[in-house]
């Protein structure tokens, strides 16, 4: 018998093929890709792979109205306003205003209206809205725990009051994974004012893998700052360069170990050598008809800024990004570009909603008629609302009104929710949530539980303890799902 070893594989060699094999290592990178896969290399990676149920949408958008929208002008109509506009305020609990100024009682700047087949209250603050009430799920007992914008817009974006936690967006793209190799799984699209209190902690990674961090894209001008070279480059340059830099990297992390921080900058390189070729293509939105570009008022000097900024929104979706992230409003002090009506709610909020009326309304029209709103979850969001009473001195009705974390609104659409409900409720004035009251930490359990998320489960161990998005708390909203 000879005792050469045959040539043929055999039955061992076959299988460890396909356990150590280019097959595999090409599969694993796939489900990994697409969240079916965890890879052990990240330390505290959740252990329980996503989806953890059945999701009903799987990719949002959210809209970030910065500064304090007012309730009690917009989705929650109060009738007793009218009656007791100029009265003073009748409570044993003394008002803890941020200004620290209580004045009369004030009805609303704008007429409520019975709309849609559903007849929710919406007033003519948003008249472009009105018209897709039948979409919309309104949450009228939200409520906080701050008054201040910066705190009050971190718990908005991550469910805590202090900086250096990961956002919803990060929890997200770290959870449920990335549709596509050639853009990021979390896009922020800024206000082109300004950025909103706190900048760029408000799309934070925190201590989340740095991967996860929100990348912002412009809707105008340069998309994304820095993608492309200053001057152009030969393309062998260009490729030695490259390679030099990966030589350089790899070299760097084999004799330093691992790094998290050098570790994601090589991946965001690789990353944005794939979106030089994608971002122009999304980021240009000519190809539109002049139809979709009348939807979301593009053509319009008043709506243009935000009209782009939704399109955009719409097709970095189809592109296969996970979170897009749109700011209204931006930085504060004077002038105030944000809804922060503290000295003249009818400026204010007249000149934002204005801005983004039209342009929301039509993507939630877009979004419909695509077949994309059953599976993405739009979200409209504020860090608190405003109070019933002016900001202004004893005895007087005065134009502004002041920051209210006790009871605000927010609204939800498509993604599973149940459309053309209100839920909750402040008080006769609008001030204090009573009924079905709703913390952030239960709004991110919903939103996650749509997504195929248990809350509970999306952890990442972090100085000692399981972190999550909702802390040791929060609720999934049953009532409001379909």
């Amino acid at each position: 018998m000879s005792t050469e070893k045959s040539s043929i594989p055999g039955r061992r060699d076959l299988l460890s093929f396909a356990v150590s094999g280019i097959g595999a290592v090409a599969l694993s990178e796939l489900l990994a890709r697409d969240g079916f896969a965890k890879a052990d290399v990240v330390p505290g990676q959740a252990s329980v792979p996503w989806p953890h149920h059945d999701p009903r949408a799987k990719r949002v958008i959210h809209i970030v109205a910065c500064g304090g929208f007012s309730q009690v002008d917009s989705f929650d109509y109060k009738p007793d306003l009218e009656s007791l506009h100029g009265k003073s305020l009748v409570s044993e609990e003394r008002p803890d205003v941020f200004f620290g100024q209580v004045g009369l009682l004030r009805k609303s700047d704008w007429r409520f209206r019975q709309r849609g087949l559903s007849g929710l209250w919406i007033s003519e603050l948003f008249p472009h809205l009105a018209q897709v009430a039948d979409e919309l799920t309104v949450v009228r007992s939200m409520f906080g725990e701050t008054s201040n914008h910066t705190p009050a817009t971190f718990q908005q974006n991550s469910g805590f009051r202090l900086n250096g936690f990961p956002t919803a967006g990060a929890w997200l793209s770290y959870g449920m994974g990335s549709e596509t190799d050639d853009l990021p799984a979390y896009v922020v699209i800024p206000d082109p004012r300004g950025v909103p209190a706190g900048g760029s902690i408000n799309w934070t990674n925190g201590f989340l893998p740095a991967q996860f961090q929100g990348v912002t894209m412009n809707s105008s001008g340069v998309p994304i700052q820095n993608l492309f070279p200053a001057r152009e480059l030969a393309a062998d340059t260009e490729t030695a360069s490259r390679h030099l830099l990966a030589e350089l990297n790899q070299k760097h992390l084999a004799e330093r170990g691992e790094s998290d921080v050098l570790a994601a900058r090589i991946r965001s390189y690789h990353l944005s050598e794939r979106m030089q070729a994608v971002v122009p293509q999304v980021a240009d939105l000519n190809g539109e008809t002049a139809v979709t570009h009348g939807m979301y008022g593009i053509a319009e000097e008043q709506t243009q800024d935000f009209g782009r900024s939704c399109l955009l929104a719409r097709r970095l979706l189809e592109r296969g990004v996970r979170f897009v992230q749109m700011f209204s409003g931006g930085a504060f002090g004077q002038p105030r570009i944000n809804w922060d009506g503290h000295e003249d709610m009818i400026r204010n909020h007249g000149r934002e909603a204005v801005r983004i009326d039209k342009p929301i309304a039509g993507l939630l029209r877009d979004l419909r008629q695509r077949g994309m709103l059953d599976d993405t979850l739009v979200m409209f969001t504020t860090e608190f609302g405003r109070t019933p009473f002016t900001q202004s001195a004893a005895n007087v009705v005065g134009p502004g009104r002041d920051h209210n974390e006790k009871g605000f609104s927010v609204w939800l659409a498509g993604g599973g929710m149940k459309p053309g409900i209100a839920y909750g409720a402040t008080d006769d004035i609008g001030w204090q949530a009573v009924e079905n009251r709703m913390h952030w930490h239960d709004f991110h359990a919903t939103v996650l539980h749509q997504l195929g998320i248990n809350h509970e489960q999306l952890t990442f161990y972090h100085n000692g303890i399981e972190r999550r998005l909702t802390n040791v708390h929060g609720e999934v909203v049953r009532d409001i799902l379909a």
